[in-house]
């Protein structure tokens, strides 16, 4: 079907003109205008219209700009499902795009909107293709007006037109506001029911009143509130509040649901729930009145308590209802004609009054805005050359008059006038008395001496009146000229000013922030044309404060190479699960529990810091966890008088203990046939006299977190029992290690369709030798996702919402095709599009104002490649997540041809973070960093070891001869075979002292040849072989000092200063010895007693000893100090004891953080007592440097002459 042209002329002759004004529903009624020729007519039967005519027939004005409309009156409200269009019959007119608007009145349109957000309609592509839009949610409308945005560039506006939908019938009530409302007494029903409804549907120009009180028994009431245009509900206190501008003058749906303890908020197509407090649980609507519409000035449908409609009883004079006040039961809409200035281009020109040439000026006007500025009128002054500019700066009204050779007067009044509210501003100039209201109880006033001019100069072009603010962008109505309206839809018509790039008689406002697009608590703010997420303090970043800026668990921080700290972690990314600080570890203690004649029970609950779905994340992502728990008893037994409770949720009773199988009723001391009575599984079933215990580790994550504890036998004489929970320890992240193989082009993964059509953030690693592949796709009916690697140093991450395709591109300055992984973090949301690989730089895409939001996908997910099989991916992808769900890549593997679970070789990527001289081991998942060789230990051997010495504390460690390193070379590790004689050296060590002269590291050779290390006094040369200088180290600050030979060049490095010398050579024996060096003996830190070989200077100058503190001291392959504290195997003698300490020469940690979930050991003291003397232990050997407090002196024997020359 379709709509023929509007010749008025002929249709007046085909169609009886009594038919015009009695036309049945069924038959469509058209009105046809265009600006030009402003004729109307109205078509009843199509069938009456000759076939020659509807052939040829289509609407089409006489001008095609975006300033014509079709308008269609059905007669009554009716309920529309669809519209559908095509051409011109016979033409080359057709429309491309276009509006529609809806409206019960003909005035106050309201614009429709595909997904909340784009206003046009795609039209057709020619003249005989019908393409038909059916409408997400049916429009209840009497009037419909489709607006014409583009048409085919070779012909010009044409279109047929059908509309779709059915009757809609209604039960309307009107009230004007004062005190008018209807009472509703229900009769007595069931006491309470599972679920009870209210709804309704309202419109109103206020944005304020009560739309409905309910009261229940025991003074339980609820309250629909309508206030600044939202809708709250209350029950004694704010429950929930939704919606936004519901003071428009539209039908608004509200739906109020109590479900149980919940009770649920439906406002349009957005719903809230909210819970219950306890005195309200029970609240039901039975004996007391419902009070409706106390100053609600307005009209309610359709109100309905559960299935009865309380209007209806009304309506039909019900004994239940009270008419209260002027009530009506038709809706009364009074004509209010807006205006929306929609961009930077919209004005309107008013011609001025006569009378404002007396001096006597008045306007009044509502205006309602987000935007904090723009200019609201502006008229000259020409006989003072001067201009009047009412504008909004800073949410404030702002009058300002300037005049040429004279200071402006400028005047303010009003604040927060961007709140989307309607505001009324008065200007008045009487005499040289000027004044400006803002809602009539705040302004301004002035004194002026010349007179205002009306609108701009007559016959001057828009562009005089020139603008020096920002433009207005908002609603305006009830304009007024001295006490006379302007009449806007002459203004529409052109019979009145100019206009360009208005919307008349309606009003544009969209509330961007209701519902707010802000996640995770991000506050919302917006003006005209867009919206801002404000997302401090929240732990979340990005347009929507979407994606976490915290790692998702402590795996991923230490694989960024942070140290040992508390840290945020957030378990699901951009889900729902807040961040929190983590340090998985729940201080438990021994608590005692003695016998009590009174009860025969003692129960223990145990509450955790975390909330009850962080806890049950962290737990479930982890790869293991473990909580120790210890029963401790005298004549008292465990099972079946005793158990805990633990897992997720309320939990489950436990029989079993620490250390045995779940749900065995077993403890550890049977796995390990050690209890007391062989007899029993436990110890304290045996009821001994005698304290004993059951204890050990629960590793059972299902089982975890302990919750409570019941204990049972303790009601007997002389039963005792204590118990410890410990703390609750999870190591490991099982999502951040999975990862799967592609090993061919065809290969990919498959999982269900990706549910993300308003935000979606995609993140994974990868590692490839590819130059181009494809990690992932989704594709719907027009819509898709995908995102690949186009180039070996280029990422792409494509879309296509409904808008067109758009891709984001991040291109790299380094190869991302080098084996090693790389991290891609894609995130797509209704604000913008953004693309990060590593550390790049990000890319990111604005959304459209306007444009569609949803997403929407059909088809399977594809990792790895496409559904065409092309373009696939060969490499390895880990960690997957889609909006914090983590795809289980290893077991889809497992079953998938031409992909392999897991990827190894990590080292490639991570092995950087080994920090001194730790060298990195490839796991099965991830790495670690072996510390063998290095000084220091912790997760990347970064933790100092140190240890206070004092004067009479020295560590010797010894090396073995060489005789016997001959006999035994075959069990010698390389690398202390390579150092039996030594071509060079490595000396690093840290210390803090206030001692000068001091000894700290001693290296004798079993030729008796020597090296030290030492701090002397500045100013005595004592075979000072090599000085940087005055450098006062004996300041008890910490230093570091690295020593470096490589055959005759050493180089000395104190702190940040560096030196570099060559050495002479000096023969003995024949042989060069120096370089170089004979076979070392021993490492001393410092000399416990005066060596053979040593001059008396030099040996006076060891007596000293050393006091202070020294950390990572390291020779070679040789760390004595770290084999003396943790290593009791190895061949070292200590003097004195020696006490763990902390020089401070440890990594900074990371600011944000102070410990992770993993335990990182090795670096506690000895447990007991050390004797003096007593060797403790290290395969690892180490040379030793001294350092000075104001030289640095490295010496060498003085049985030979060595010439240092720098």
């Amino acid at each position: 079907p379709y709509i023929p042209e509007c010749p008025l002329q002929l249709l007046q002759q085909m169609l009886p003109r009594q038919k015009w004004s009695t036309l049945p529903l069924e038959n469509m009624i058209v009105l046809c205008m265009s600006l030009e020729n402003r004729q109307k007519f109205q078509l009843s039967d199509l069938s009456h219209v000759r076939e020659d005519i509807l052939r040829a027939g289509g609407w089409s004005p006489l001008v095609s700009d975006r300033y014509q409309w079709l308008e269609v009156d059905l007669g009554r409200r009716t309920q529309i499902t669809a519209v559908a269009t095509q051409g011109r019959y016979g033409s080359s007119d057709w429309l491309t795009a276009y509006l529609l608007m809806f409206s019960d009145t003909g005035h106050n349109w309201r614009q429709h909107r595909q997904e909340d957000s784009l206003g046009a309609f795609p039209g057709n592509s020619n003249a005989d293709t019908v393409v038909q839009y059916k409408l997400e949610q049916p429009v209840i409308a009497r009037f419909l007006r489709l607006i014409p945005l583009d048409w085919n560039p070779s012909g010009r506006i044409g279109l047929r037109l059908e509309i779709y939908g059915c009757r809609y019938t209604s039960s309307v009530a009107s009230f004007d506001g004062s005190r008018s409302s209807l009472v509703y007494r229900l009769s007595v029903r069931a006491s309470w029911t599972v679920m009870e409804t209210i709804s309704l549907k309202f419109k109103t120009l206020k944005n304020s009143g009560t739309l409905l009180h309910a009261e229940g028994q025991q003074d339980h009431s609820l309250t629909l509130v309508l206030e600044k245009g939202k809708l709250s509900s209350s029950g004694g206190q704010l429950l929930v509040s939704l919606g936004s501008l519901l003071d428009d003058q539209h039908w608004h749906h509200v739906k109020l649901e109590r479900l149980s303890t919940h009770l649920n908020l439906t406002v349009d197509k957005n719903t809230l729930q909210v819970q219950i407090p306890a005195d309200l649980s029970h609240w039901h609507i039975h004996t007391k009145p419902i009070l409706s519409n106390r100053n609600f000035h307005g009209c309610l449908e359709n109100l309905l308590y559960s299935d009865i409609n309380l209007i209806d009883l009304a309506k039909h004079g019900s004994s239940q209802v009270a008419i209260v006040g002027n009530v009506t039961f038709s809706c009364a809409e009074p004509v209010s004609v807006a205006v929306t200035f929609t961009d930077s281009h919209s004005f309107l020109q008013l011609p001025g009054l006569t009378s404002w040439s007396t001096g006597l000026v008045s306007v009044t006007l509502q205006f309602r805005t987000w935007n904090k500025g723009g200019l609201l009128l502006t008229f000259g002054l020409p006989q003072q050359d001067g201009t009047v500019f009412l504008y909004l700066s800073q949410a404030r009204l702002r009058l300002q008059i300037s005049k040429a050779g004279r200071s402006s007067l400028d005047l303010s009044a009003g604040s927060g006038l961007n709140d989307g509210q309607w505001h009324y501003v008065e200007l008045s100039f009487k005499n040289d008395h000027l004044s400006i209201t803002v809602d009539k109880d705040e302004g301004a006033t002035a004194h002026i001496n010349f007179f205002p001019f009306s609108g701009c100069p007559t016959g001057e072009s828009a562009q005089k009146c020139k603008n020096p603010f920002n433009t207005f962008q908002g609603c305006m109505r009830l304009l007024n000229l001295d006490d006379q309206t302007v009449d806007l839809i002459k203004v529409q018509q052109r019979l009145l000013g100019n206009y360009s790039h208005l919307q008349i008689d309606m009003c544009g406002i969209i509330d961007r922030c209701s519902p707010s697009h802000c996640e995770h608590g991000g506050i919302c703010t917006q003006s005209w044309s867009t919206f801002h997420c404000n997302c401090s303090n929240s732990g979340y970043r990005g347009a929507t404060c979407h994606s976490s800026i915290y790692e998702q668990s402590c795996e991923a921080y230490k694989h960024k190479g942070n140290m040992s700290g508390h840290y945020y972690i957030d378990v699901d990314g951009s889900g729902p699960i807040k961040p929190q600080l983590i340090y998985c570890n729940m201080t438990g203690m021994l608590t005692r529990v003695q016998s009590s004649a009174e009860r025969n029970q003692h129960f223990a609950y145990f509450d955790y810091s975390s909330e009850e779905e962080q806890l049950v994340a962290v737990i479930s992502q982890s790869e293991h966890c473990e909580q120790e728990l210890s029963y401790h008893c005298r004549k008292s037994q465990g099972a079946p008088f005793s158990w805990w409770v633990g897992g997720a949720g309320p939990g489950q009773s436990q029989t079993s203990w620490g250390g045995a199988l779940t749900g065995t009723q077993q403890c550890g001391c049977s796995l390990q046939d050690s209890c007391l009575d062989p007899s029993h599984d436990c110890n304290c079933d045996a009821d001994y006299d005698q304290w004993t215990e059951d204890s050990g580790l629960l590793t059972h994550k299902e089982t975890l977190p302990v919750r409570s504890l019941v204990l049972g036998d303790i009601h007997r004489p002389g039963s005792e029992a204590a118990y410890r929970v410990g703390p609750l320890r999870c190591h490991g992240d099982k999502n951040f290690w999975n990862a799967a193989f592609f090993d061919k082009e065809t290969s990919y993964l498959h999982f269900p369709t990706f549910q993300g059509e308003l935000n979606a953030d995609i993140s994974f690693l990868f590692k490839t030798t590819s130059s181009s592949g494809v990690f992932l796709e989704n594709l719907g009916i027009k819509d898709f996702i995908r995102i690949e690697l186009s180039s070996s140093m280029e990422v792409v991450f494509s879309f296509d919402v409904g808008n067109g395709p758009l891709d984001v591109r991040v291109k790299t300055s380094l190869p991302l095709n080098d084996s090693r992984w790389h991290r891609v973090q894609a995130e797509r949301n209704v604000k913008e599009a953004s693309l990060r690989v590593d550390n790049f730089p990000a890319a990111t895409h604005e959304a459209p104002t306007d444009g569609l939001m949803h997403l929407q996908l059909n088809s399977q997910l594809f990792i790895g490649g496409t559904a065409s099989r092309q373009k696939g991916f060969l490499g390895c992808i880990r960690s997957l997540q889609l909006n914090g769900i983590t795809l289980d890549l290893e077991k889809r593997a497992k079953i998938t041809p031409g992909v392999l679970p897991g990827c190894p070789g990590h080292c490639s990527s991570y092995g950087s973070l080994c920090q001194n001289e730790g060298r990195c081991e490839e796991k099965a998942n991830g790495f670690s960093c072996d510390c063998g060789q290095s000084a220091y230990t912790g997760a990347f051997c970064h933790k100092e070891v140190s240890a206070t010495f004092k004067s009479t504390t020295s560590i010797t460690y010894i090396l073995k001869e060489p005789f016997e390193l001959s006999r035994n070379s075959s069990g010698l590790p390389s690398s202390i075979y390579s150092d039996i004689t030594l071509r060079g050296e490595n000396i690093s060590l840290s210390f803090s002292t206030n001692q000068s002269p001091a000894l700290l590291l001693y290296v004798s050779s079993f030729y008796r040849e020597y090296l030290i290390l030492l701090i002397n006094k500045n100013g005595e040369d004592s075979q000072i072989a090599f000085s940087l200088g005055f450098i006062n180290v004996a300041d008890g600050r910490l230093h570091t000092v690295i020593v470096r030979r490589l055959a005759d060049i050493v180089s000395v490095q104190v702190n940040t200063n560096t030196r570099e010398i060559f050495l002479t050579l000096s023969y003995r024996r024949g042989f060069i010895y120096l370089p170089p060096f004979p076979s070392p003996c021993c490492v001393f830190l410092p000399l416990d007693s005066e060596p053979d070989g040593l001059d008396a200077e030099m040996a006076e100058l060891a007596s000293l000893g050393f006091t202070g503190c020294l950390s990572g001291v390291h020779f070679n392959s040789i760390s004595p100090l770290k084999a003396a504290l943790l290593h009791p195997d190895s061949p070292v003698i200590v003097t004195s004891p020696l006490v763990q300490s902390s020089c401070g020469s440890s990594s900074p940690a990371n600011t944000y953080a102070a410990e992770t979930t993993h335990s990182l050991s090795g670096t506690g003291s000895q447990p007991g007592s050390v004797d003096p003397g007593q060797p403790l232990v290290n395969t690892i050997r180490s040379d030793s440097a001294l350092i000075g407090g104001n030289a640095i002196l490295l010496s060498r024997n003085k049985n030979k002459s060595i010439d240092y020359k720098s």
